[in-house]
């Protein structure tokens, strides 16, 4: 199982990685995960594959609800930490507060930032970060018809 490790002490815990391993190369990601699902695994999978140390920033409940709305989320921030952490891909997990990952990203200047197809690259805040320390932006295909929102509307008409 992942670490879940406070937004705090994650800088120290990734210096102390990278002082132990030169070779380490950190992929990055993040997102609200609030019902698990094939797309999800899937896309961790595969952002799993780009580096060789998977770091999992997930939205508060508190972000989640600014995002996406009032009746959001479905499951709590650390329900959700606990099922992400439990995936084999997933290294380490860290909850964040703000509406982008931008902070959480600054904290650990990763390697490789990975986000889902539907995200332009471009203009992503989080992507732009990246790319100014140098770090990679990788854009991983979503699978079609898989998302928490479909999931959720499904649910409404049964």
């Amino acid at each position: 199982m992942a670490e879940i490790i406070l937004i705090d002490r994650l800088k120290d815990k990734i210096e102390f990685l990278r002082s132990r391993n030169k070779d380490l190369k950190i992929i990055a990601t993040n997102g609200c995960f609030d019902i698990l699902h094939v797309g999800h695994v899937r896309y961790l999978q595969k952002a799993k594959t780009y580096g060789n140390l998977l770091v999992l920033g997930l939205n508060s409940d508190a972000s989640v609800k600014r995002l996406k709305g009032k009746e959001r989320p479905i499951n709590s921030q650390n329900d959700r930490a606990e099922v992400i952490a439990a995936l084999s891909c997933i290294d380490i997990v860290s909850i964040f507060e703000e509406d982008t990952a931008e902070h959480f990203l600054e904290l650990i200047k990763p390697d490789v930032y990975v986000k889902g197809g539907e995200y332009d690259l471009d203009n992503l805040p989080e992507a732009v970060l990246v790319r100014k320390y140098g770090g990679e932006n990788i854009s991983i295909p979503m699978v079609q018809g898989s998302s928490t929102t479909n999931l959720i509307e499904k649910l409404k008409k049964n």
